[in-house]
């Protein structure tokens, strides 16, 4: 794990091709099954497999339910998979901004993962705020990359 002001990372070989990890994360719809952090409800109708640019909304639930809408910001198949999320409508950039990023390498024993949190441009109202879940969010991290490692045993 590594650990900076704005970015929290987990990390983990995972044996299984880049492909088969990229589909998977590049899956709205399949996102609860490897949420760690147990927030995940279900993707938006609508949501298809992700591509730059590609916009989809998810139902979240933590302690009381809420949505966010995510942009494809970064991607480049088999390797790199990122979105920002915000929140729905006009307050969308009042609340949100964080940025989750997965970055696969091949590698001996499958593919090393990375799963990145970024707050570098999360709202200056939510950031302080957001900031405080750093520890937390690692954890859900670990634990995201050891669900999409038991999905795809």
């Amino acid at each position: 794990m590594s650990d900076t002001k704005d970015q929290v990372s987990a990390e983990r070989v995972i044996a299984a091709p880049a492909s088969a990890i990229f589909d998977l994360i590049a899956d709205p719809s399949r996102h609860r099954e490897i949420d760690g952090s147990g927030t995940v409800r279900d993707a938006k109708a609508g949501s298809e497999r992700l591509q730059l640019g590609s916009r989809f909304g998810m139902s979240m639930k933590m302690g009381l339910p809420y949505s966010m809408v995510s942009t494809v910001i970064e991607f480049e198949e088999d390797r790199l998979l990122a979105w920002q999320t915000r929140g729905p409508g006009p307050v969308g950039g009042l609340v949100g901004g964080r940025i989750w990023r997965y970055e696969l390498e091949p590698t001996d024993g499958g593919t090393r993962v990375r799963e990145t949190w970024d707050i570098s441009q999360e709202s200056f109202v939510t950031k302080p705020v957001v900031r405080t879940g750093a520890k937390a969010t690692a954890k859900n991290m670990a634990a995201t990359l050891d669900r999409i490692a038991d999905v795809l045993a």
